[in-house]
């Protein structure tokens, strides 16, 4: 299969499942294949955990889901060592971070030393325990939720946390007709009971490849690094985006280029991710936060305010 073939598949593949949200597909692809990480938040309902799954079963590769709550441990996510009788000897027993996706559920349900459990993983793609460092799979992915309207029993995830997240977006509500359909889809069963892998590993890794040979023109990195430290020196903002929100951005719209047919990236293309990629990195004041200003809309007057580049 040629590249735009694979991506086609799979996104067609979801689709199954996920209907009326293809930006939303779009983006967790692009965020996939450029190797970072996506942060779903939105209120119940919408489809959150569902897009994970549908993601993980259309590739022939592992997935392990973590429910969060409060009383998760971090050996819970690492895993941990007990003794072997037979051996007289500690055996090493992985935990769930030992796959290729892993699904967070509602990860602001757990406890702050539960979260960190998390960083190097998501940085590094490996995990030191007991004085061994384990590496992770190529694969690595991390797909975190999280419910922004109820936060009785819950911990907000630290800047650190937030920074490992290439891309923050929400799915939303979908269309009537749509959800009618929904409705139709799901009256005897389930459409992800049915779903099956469409792609294997292989596939993926080529087209993870094909994505870091995507042209970038040093006007466009200019662009890119123009939209980022806009962000450092507005009134309100106590921290700006960070070099990993640069790097995150350029990534994920070679991913975006690819998938549209194009060997470059295009202004366009940066557009598209600058609101997912940059919004949540952003920490207001209390006093910009009370006269109503938001994330997005800062970054939207950002995207007004920056030349463009031709």
């Amino acid at each position: 299969m040629s590249d735009s073939q694979i991506y086609q598949k799979l996104f067609a593949n979801i689709e199954k499942v996920i209907q009326g949200q293809s930006s939303a597909i779009r983006k967790l692809l692009a965020a996939f294949f450029s190797e970072g990480h996506v942060l779903l938040e939105d209120v119940p309902g919408t489809g959150k955990t569902t897009l994970a799954k549908a993601l993980a079963k259309s590739i022939d590769i592992e997935f392990q889901r973590i429910q969060f709550t409060p009383d998760l441990l971090p050996t819970d996510i690492l895993g941990v060592s007990i003794f072997n009788q037979k051996d007289q000897d500690f055996e090493f027993h992985p935990g769930p971070i030992f796959s290729n996706i892993l699904l967070a559920d509602e990860i602001n349900r757990a406890s702050p030393r539960t979260q960190s459990a998390l960083l190097e993983a998501m940085g590094e793609r490996q995990v030191s325990i007991e004085r061994n460092h384990h590496q992770l799979d190529d694969l690595f992915f991390v797909i975190a939720t999280q419910n922004p309207v109820e936060y009785h029993g819950t911990y907000p995830l630290p800047e650190a946390q937030m920074d490992r997240f290439s891309m923050r977006f929400s799915l939303g509500y979908v269309e009537q007709d749509e959800e009618v359909s929904i409705m139709e889809n799901q009256n005897t069963s389930h459409p992800l009971t049915s779903l099956t892998s469409c792609i294997n590993k292989e596939d993926v890794l080529s087209l993870k490849q094909k994505v870091s040979e995507v042209q970038i023109s040093d006007e466009i990195k200019h662009y890119i690094v123009g939209l980022i430290r806009a962000t450092r020196n507005i009134e309100g903002i106590l921290n700006g985006a960070s070099p990993r929100a640069s790097l995150s951005l350029m990534k994920a719209a070679q991913a975006l280029a690819l998938f549209d047919g194009q060997d470059y990236v295009i202004p366009e293309h940066i557009q598209e991710l600058a609101i997912p990629v940059i919004s949540h990195r952003l920490i207001m004041d209390s006093q910009s936060r009370f006269s109503g200003n938001n994330n997005e809309k800062i970054v939207e007057n950002i995207l007004s305010d920056t030349p463009v580049p031709v």
